[in-house]
């Protein structure tokens, strides 16, 4: 009987099922989910494209230099004019579009989680055993049921981004709303505060430290699915790289990849100086 030569548990026929159940009877529920994404990064996405190129480095190098310094805007010139040089400015709009479209709804989701788990211990217990799956979850087991339930595009590769993305911020919210000293929260409650202004006063700017932490794993995170989405037809700067594993150009795939890397350099940079200077 237990000589496992045989599938016993046909857990793979359930799981198909009930996921062909969903795209049957609930698509309108996830269409309703979609809608939103869509929206955000349509907007951003042309926002991005409609602005001249020059301006947008310009944009970037000014929010270097007030957050990290010169250097970093020197480097941020060099590097979105070596992208652009490459032939990859519209590929890396769309993908800035997509990152910043994920992060919007990790940060509008997670953060409120976060400092749910961080004040109700149940809730902590709860949440995590959902966010240790939702972490070591191949990133590519996400794909199937996204494209299932939200067809392809940029919009799917939000979405799988956004699941891939989210737990970083949720559990680093809760770990600054935890490292709060009690004794903090105790003198503004003795002092007449009420329960949300502890919270708004005195546990997030506390907290906002660790809390631009998450954010931070959270972007890396969302450029680190680009590739990955890119198999389920986003666009972006992961697919140069798709293309070039397709057609084995390695040319292709190391300039794709090569600029992936010089925005999150620039990125976890902005969001590790303007964690710093939260401090």
């Amino acid at each position: 009987m237990f000589d496992f030569e045989e599938k016993l548990i046909p857990l793979d026929d359930w799981i198909s099922s009930f996921i062909d159940w969903l795209v049957e009877g609930y698509r309108w529920f996830f269409q309703g989910i979609k809608w939103p994404v869509e929206v955000t990064l349509s907007w951003l996405e042309n926002g991005l494209l409609a602005i001249p190129p020059l301006l947008i480095i310009a944009v970037m190098a000014f929010i270097a230099w007030r957050t990290s310094g010169i250097r970093l805007s020197i480097f941020t010139v060099a590097a979105l004019v070596f992208i652009g040089l490459l032939g990859f400015w519209e590929d890396t709009m769309i993908t800035l579009a997509m990152v910043f479209s994920s992060v919007v709804f990790c940060t509008i989701v997670g953060i409120p989680l976060g400092i749910y788990s961080g004040k109700n211990d149940k809730f902590e217990s709860f949440m995590r055993p959902i966010l240790d799956g939702m972490q070591t979850t191949p990133a590519f087991v996400y794909l199937v049921p996204i494209v299932m339930l939200f067809s392809i595009g940029n919009v799917a590769g939000v979405l799988a981004t956004i699941v891939f993305a989210l737990p970083p911020i949720v559990r680093l919210t809760a770990l600054g709303i935890r490292q709060v000293h009690p004794e903090l929260v105790e003198a503004a409650l003795a002092f007449g505060a009420t329960s949300n202004q502890v919270l708004f006063k005195v546990q997030i700017p506390l907290a906002l430290p660790t809390i631009m932490a998450g954010l931070n794993q959270t972007i890396m995170m969302a450029l680190s699915m680009v590739v990955i989405a890119a198999l389920i037809g986003a666009g972006g700067l992961g697919a140069p790289v798709v293309l070039g594993l397709n057609t084995l150009d390695i040319g292709l795939a190391t300039i794709g990849g090569l600029s992936i890397v010089l925005i999150a350099i620039v990125l976890d940079r902005i969001t590790q100086s303007l964690g710093s200077k939260s401090n």
